[in-house]
């Protein structure tokens, strides 16, 4: 069977994903566009066929609708309202909730049975929507989460010590939001814990880059994806490829009901587990204080 990718909501975040996956070697077969402006789309298949002839991977791009989904490995959601200038992502929930009831009760109405992966803002939330909507297993509904949170930790501490973003290990974990937090009492490059390389005053400067870059970025430009499409790819992959990578995306924690960002293994199952951190007490308040955050903006719609 193809590996078919469903993506639905096509703006710049979507087709930041879209044009990230043509760029790397991936075991996408096909790629479906649905969005709620065809004509565009129409346009936004053509683009990225004619990238086709210098991809690395052979993709078949065309436009679709929700009928397509029925034997999809993954759904894609990048659809809802954008956060803009002044906006904290949790402002987006009334108007995105609405739109995810309508996108997720159309996608499970095809017979689909793969993976949800989930792009929109607020994270976690919509995360827990799909979830509800869906009534998929909890291993089957993924948020990007902090993934791309974690991706600009590790750029802005490799360009504070000049060592490759690759071999840092560091994670943002808790709400892909205003209360995420770095579990730094974890974080090491070759074993050697990081306090080696960055004094308090930096660390605690570095998170503060990592929380408002999202801010920074739209306040210059409008809107953030290129991130969050590189992001998206790095989980596609490990599920298509069954990597069993370590990734922190968001996904659901029993204990506390909603969905949350820490570290999880990936692969063709979706979320196959989530990795226990033992926090130090200052980590382990942030984190109670990001479930409960979370656990409040679900409330407002459940």
């Amino acid at each position: 069977m193809k590996n078919r990718i469903v993506l639905i909501g096509c703006g710049n975040v979507g087709m930041s994903y879209a044009y990230a996956l043509l760029n790397q070697h991936t075991y996408v077969d096909e790629l479906i566009l649905i969005d709620i402006n065809r004509e565009k789309i129409e346009g936004e298949a053509m683009d990225l066929n004619h990238c086709l002839a210098y991809s690395p991977s052979k993709v078949n791009v065309r436009v679709g609708d929700y009928v397509d989904c029925s034997d999809a490995k993954i759904v894609v959601i990048a659809a809802g309202s954008n956060q803009n200038v002044g906006e904290t992502r949790m402002d987006l929930i009334q108007k995105n909730s609405r739109i995810f009831q309508s996108i997720v009760t159309s996608v499970m109405q095809s017979g689909f049975d793969g993976i949800f992966l989930v792009a929109t803002n607020p994270l976690d939330v919509m995360t827990c929507l799909t979830l509800r909507y869906s009534g998929l297993d909890a291993s089957k509904v993924i948020g990007s989460g902090t993934t791309l949170d974690t991706a600009r930790l590790k750029y802005l501490i490799s360009e504070k010590i000049h060592i490759c973003p690759k071999d840092i290990q560091a994670f943002v974990i808790g709400e892909h939001g205003d209360s995420e937090f770095v579990a730094w009492s974890h974080a090491n490059i070759a074993l050697t814990g990081i306090d080696t390389f960055l004094t308090q005053e930096e660390k605690k400067k570095l998170e503060e880059e990592v929380k408002n870059a999202a801010y920074e970025i739209i306040q210059k430009k409008g809107a953030t994806y290129y991130g969050i499409g590189m992001c998206l790819v790095r989980i596609t992959s490990a599920i298509l490829e069954d990597k069993n990578i370590i990734l922190p995306v968001s996904s659901y924690d029993s204990e506390n009901e909603i969905c949350i960002s820490t570290p999880a293994i990936v692969n063709r199952n979706g979320v196959q587990a989530k990795i226990h951190i033992p926090l130090n007490v200052e980590e382990q308040k942030k984190l109670e204080q990001s479930i409960q955050v979370i656990q409040n903006a679900v409330n407002t719609i459940l």
